[in-house]
């Protein structure tokens, strides 16, 4: 739990989350499909019958989520080794490293995404997050000895140390960071609302800001040839845990959601209401 939650709590509502269970829910009959067979990456996942993958240029964070890989596993665990009581909600686990602290939550994973995508391809300088006071958390900086050092509620930068040797390392230091001071409020912020959700595109983010409040991030679209868009989505929760793809409870055993525009997404653990997507 970040320092800032503590000073913006006071002012701010605390939403619960909420799950659904699948018998309200309207079936996405199309959608349903065989439970998960042995897949590697994101882009294995089985698209459902009628439906082909959008195509994405090879350089965009949509192609990149495309190739994450996922576990053999499929039980979802918390950042200090002991499963997560709730496994009915993961398709599949990603495999990405969510560390041994309560701080890569839900905004968290969304951000370590987003940030492992430029670190991969070099672009150092494109890695920056607001925290909850305003500031921004560059990479950039961190690697060349900046840190940012909390005085009463605002967050001060300062030169503290000698450029990064181990770039790997630092940039994990600079992530703890950011999953220290920046939550869903910050997050929704810098994120640029998707007015018509039909242009659902990889890498955006249904997301309500709030202490705690929730996000999730789009892995992947598909489409049907009258254009009818499915997508899927990923998420950590609270306590920190496995970043994960979550099944649909409207559809039987299937990842994929359909697109609905002016209408609530519900997913196994918190349900979104319309106009809660965003794009970086």
């Amino acid at each position: 739990m970040n320092q800032l939650f503590f000073l913006l709590l006071a002012f701010s509502s605390m939403p619960a989350c909420t799950g659904v269970s699948s018998s309200q829910l309207p079936a996405d009959e199309k959608l349903s499909g065989p439970a998960r067979v042995a897949q590697n990456t994101i882009g294995e996942i089985a698209v459902p019958a009628g439906y082909s993958r959008l195509v994405f240029p090879e350089a965009t964070f949509g192609a990149w989520l495309r190739k994450v890989s996922l576990k053999k596993d499929n039980i979802v665990y918390l950042y200090n080794g002991t499963k997560k009581r709730n496994q009915s909600a993961q398709y599949a686990v990603l495999d990405i490293p969510v560390g041994k602290e309560d701080l890569q939550q839900c905004a968290d994973a969304v951000m370590r995404l987003r940030a492992e995508y430029f670190f991969n391809r070099g672009e150092y300088a494109r890695i920056n997050f607001k925290a909850s006071d305003g500031t921004i958390l560059s990479f950039a900086d961190w690697r060349n000895g900046f840190r940012y050092h909390l005085q009463g509620n605002k967050l001060l930068k300062r030169q503290s140390s000698s450029a990064c040797i181990n770039l790997r390392q630092c940039f994990d230091a600079y992530l703890r960071v950011v999953f220290s001071y920046c939550g869903t409020a910050s997050l929704q912020q810098s994120l640029h609302h998707v007015e018509n959700i039909q242009d659902i595109r990889a890498g955006d983010v249904w997301i309500e800001g709030g202490y705690p409040g929730h996000a999730m991030i789009v892995m992947d679209v598909a489409a049907s040839a009258r254009n009818e868009k499915i997508f899927l989505l990923a998420q950590s929760y609270m306590p920190a845990q496995d970043v994960h793809v979550v099944r649909n409870p409207a559809a039987d055993s299937s990842p994929w959601y359909k697109v609905k525009q002016g209408q609530p997404l519900y997913t196994p653990e918190w349900n979104f209401a319309s106009g809660s997507l965003y794009r970086f």
